[in-house]
């Protein structure tokens, strides 16, 4: 067992992209803790759709041996962290588990808003920040500025700021050694009683859930009896051990030390991300602070493309929810889409890793309807309804008012392109709040927006009308009163569910005339009149109507009285009446998708 004093846990908060994925290589490579055969760009990142968006998706933990200058052997535990602003309630357990943080800028991007959002969570857990400016082998690099925007955020000595290239593995020896000498060890007790902060875990098919620990008290060895402070159910530890890249069993954890243990759990969702474990015999009094139950952001139905498919993808829901504990998932119905399901993400990005994923890994064709957030519906008896589905949207005159979900957010810009942000964010009904200059180069807008504004598109208009510059965060939503109503769209005034949205009252026509318009040009035409309307209760908003396809009865008429036409095409017309009522419009895959890209 080592002493307290040889460990060090830190972890590495960046922006995507900055490189942090290839500076943890560069530590795994310093330190000798994988084989030449073992190691490959992005080793911590075990998913190919990771390496691929150069993003983290999943958090991973692997403990590093590191023999300093002062000939003493350290054992590091890097607890790495996902990057993007759906994960963010996993980054700060994880940062919790920490002493320290490695804060990567690019020194070609500078200072962007997912590190300024990850910075403060460090700051709030009290945490030593080692600032490090990488890619500065890059011809576009700018280090003296970046250094500057480093400096005007957390008020560090020019001095302090690291300079390294992950990719060329400059600095990374004088990285190790700031590590432990800025860096304090952990301040556990180990005589008092067993605490263990839960920051991930991973479902092992065999042994069931594996559950990564940071060991605040006390030790944890096979044979224990545990439990979970949140909902309190006990196990009994099978096995302990760390991790390097793969799990090695040691004879116990204790206080300070990063690592795992197997207890015969069989869901994931029983090791909540945050959640505290102690001993049943001579338990802890309390859990560790900062505990939240993870609740779904974002909601869509997920349809299989052919109906017969439904098991495979019920299947294949399941096998993901074994990985991911903040999927959810519940049966549904279409009218138009038939047997699916309504599932809750995190956010946009983790919504499209599922959609991805479930194509890749199972061979799904899947339809995505429009996303939705969580609204609050106060209906005239005083009753509150929790409406993620426009399917569930009480009659409008039951409805007393609508409260959505907003988030408090922070754009980075250049000030070249405030202009064109703030004409994007009102669009968007953002509520300004203010504007800082932390550098002459860099502005902050602060605005209150409406989550189901930002969650679609928002990000990438930001990027294309700043050249790439801007950056968005945003944090835990709150709730506010709205004026939104459900918009049906109609087809042959028959309602068809998966199209209908719930939309602010301002935007309804215009998303509405786009729609109809859009699905006027994809639905195929019929031999009878297709008309299409968007509506809100009985008031149509807009209309569209597919021109019936027409066909020559008169073609047989070689001569004869015109009469004889006349009556030829009068039967077409009576055919055609009847026709449209028992007739059904088949709606092509590309209309559902056409909800999803209109430009609102």
């Amino acid at each position: 067992m080592i002493e307290q004093k040889y460990i060090r846990n830190f972890s590495i908060i960046a922006h995507i992209d900055h490189g942090k994925s290839t500076l943890a290589d560069r530590l795994l490579e310093a330190t000798s803790t994988l084989t030449d055969r073992q190691m490959r760009s992005q080793v911590l990142d075990d998913m190919d759709l990771e390496r691929e968006r150069g993003i983290t998706i999943k958090a991973h933990a692997i403990r590093l041996s590191y023999k300093a200058n002062d000939e003493h052997i350290y054992q590091l535990n890097l607890i790495d962290t996902p990057g993007h602003v759906d994960f963010t309630y996993e980054v700060s357990r994880s940062l919790s588990a920490c002493e320290g943080v490695l804060l990567v800028v690019d020194a070609s991007q500078g200072v962007e808003a997912q590190t300024v959002s990850n910075l403060f969570l460090a700051l709030q857990n009290n945490l030593e920040i080692i600032p490090i400016i990488n890619k500065i082998d890059l011809p576009s690099a700018h280090p003296d500025d970046v250094a500057k925007q480093i400096i005007d955020l957390i008020g560090c000595k020019k001095e302090d700021i690291l300079h390294c290239s992950a990719k060329m593995g400059l600095g990374i020896d004088e990285l190790l050694e700031t590590i432990i000498h800025k860096i304090s060890p952990p301040s556990g007790n180990l005589g008092a009683p067993f605490k263990a902060l839960v920051f991930d875990s991973v479902y092992d098919s065999y042994r069931g859930a594996s559950v990564y620990i940071k060991v605040v008290n006390g030790s944890v060895q096979k044979g224990d009896v545990i439990k979970f402070f949140s909902h309190g159910k006990q196990f009994e530890v099978d096995e302990v051990g760390c991790r390097r890249l793969e799990n090695i069993p040691t004879e116990s954890l204790s206080a300070g030390e990063v690592g795992y243990l197997y207890a015969g759990i069989k869901e994931v969702a029983d090791t909540r991300v945050g959640d505290t474990i102690t001993k049943v015999h001579h338990p802890a009094e309390s859990p560790l602070p900062g505990f939240v139950a993870i609740k779904p952001m974002v909601f869509s139905g997920l349809y299989p493309a052919i109906a017969e498919d439904y098991t495979e993808l019920r299947e294949a829901l399941e096998k993901l929810k074994l990985n991911d504990a903040s999927l959810s998932y519940t049966p549904e119905t279409s009218s138009a889409l038939g047997f699916g399901f309504r599932c809750g993400f995190l956010g946009m990005l983790h919504m499209e890793i599922i959609t991805e994923r479930l194509a890749r890994e199972y061979n799904q064709l899947i339809i995505n309807t429009v996303p939705n957030v969580e609204y609050l519906v106060y209906m005239k008896d005083t009753s509150i309804v929790t409406v993620d589905s426009p399917s569930e949207m009480p009659d409008a005159g039951k409805v007393d008012y609508i409260e959505e979900p907003y988030v408090e957010s922070q754009i980075i810009t250049p000030p070249d392109y405030i202009g064109s942000v703030m004409r994007l964010s009102t669009d968007r009904r953002g509520i300004y709040k203010n504007t800082e200059y932390p550098t002459p180069a860099r502005a902050i807008l602060s605005y209150d927006f409406p989550l189901s504004e930002i969650i679609f598109d928002f990000y990438d208009k930001l990027k294309s009308i700043s050249r790439g510059y801007a950056s968005l965060d945003y944090g835990i939503p709150f709730y506010q009163k709205s004026n939104m109503v459900k918009l049906d769209i109609l087809i042959n005034d028959e309602s068809v569910d998966a199209l209908s949205v719930i939309i602010h009252r301002e935007k309804a026509y215009k998303y509405g005339a786009s729609l109809t318009e859009k699905l006027r040009t994809l639905i195929p035409r019929q031999m009878f009149e297709v008309v299409i309307q968007g509506a809100i209760g009985s008031r149509i908003m807009a209309r569209a109507t597919v021109k019936p396809l027409r066909k020559n009865v008169t073609a047989k008429c070689y001569g004869g009285d015109i009469t004889r036409k006349r009556k030829l095409l009068e039967r077409q017309k009576e055919g055609k009446k009847r026709m449209k009522q028992v007739g059904k419009v088949e709606i092509p895959q590309e209309a559902f998708l056409a909800a999803l890209k209109i430009e609102e």
